[in-house]
C-alpha cells in the first residue's frame, strides 16, 4: 500500500482519518470550484443557485466517504459548476431563459387587497406577510404598505408607501421621530 492509499484509502473501507484527509481536501476542492464558478451561489438564495450547493454536497459526500471513486467524482462535480455558470451567463442574457430558469416574482398584496390566488399557489398566509412586514418593514400595520412581492427567491419584499409614511411622521411627536 502506498503513502497516498494509506493517507486517503480506497474504496469504502475507510478509517476516521482516510475520511478526515478526504474531507480535508474535499472542503478545498469545492473553494477552488467556487472561484472558477463564481461565488454567485452562495451569495442569492434562488432555487437556481440552491440546486448546485445541494447537489454538489451530494456529489462530493460520495467521494468522501468512498461510495464513488475520487476522479469521477470531482468530474462530475467540476461539470455542475461548469453548466451552473454557463446557465447562469445564459439568464444574464436572455430574459426568457431567465423565466424559465429562476421563475419570477408575484403581487401577494397591493393597496389594501391580499392577491388570494397568488398566495394560494405560493403556499403563503396573511400571517406570513404580516411578519415580512414586521420583520422588513418595523410596522405592524398594514397601512404604510403599498405592496408585498413574492421575488423569485422565495422572499417576500415590502414596498412602502412614502406618502403615507411621510404624512404618518408629520403628525407624531418630535420624540417620536428621534431615533435612539
Amino acid at each position: 500500500m502506498n503513502v497516498i492509499e494509506r493517507l486517503f484509502g480506497v474504496g469504502e473501507h475507510l478509517d476516521a482519518f482516510q475520511m478526515g484527509a478526504r474531507a480535508f481536501v474535499a472542503f478545498f476542492l469545492v473553494i477552488a470550484l467556487c472561484r472558477m464558478t463564481g461565488m454567485r451561489a452562495f451569495g442569492r438564495k434562488s432555487s437556481f443557485d440552491s440546486v448546485i450547493v445541494i447537489t454538489l454536497g451530494a456529489v462530493l459526500s460520495r467521494a468522501v466517504v468512498g461510495a464513488s471513486p475520487v476522479v469521477p467524482t470531482v468530474t462530475a462535480c467540476f461539470v455542475l459548476c461548469m453548466l451552473h455558470r454557463l446557465v447562469a451567463m445564459a439568464t444574464a442574457r436572455s430574459r426568457l431563459i431567465e423565466k424559465i430558469v429562476k421563475g419570477e416574482s408575484s403581487v401577494v398584496y397591493r393597496d389594501g387587497i391580499y392577491n388570494v390566488d397568488a398566495m394560494n399557489r405560493a403556499g403563503i398566509s396573511q400571517p406570513d406577510i404580516d411578519e415580512a412586514v414586521r420583520r422588513h418593514a418595523m410596522d405592524t400595520s398594514m397601512k404604510n404598505v403599498r405592496e408585498v412581492r413574492l421575488e423569485a427567491s422565495g422572499e417576500l419584499s415590502i414596498i412602502l408607501d412614502r406618502v403615507a409614511m411621510q404624512s404618518r411622521n408629520e403628525h407624531q411627536p418630535a420624540s417620536a421621530n428621534r431615533a435612539g
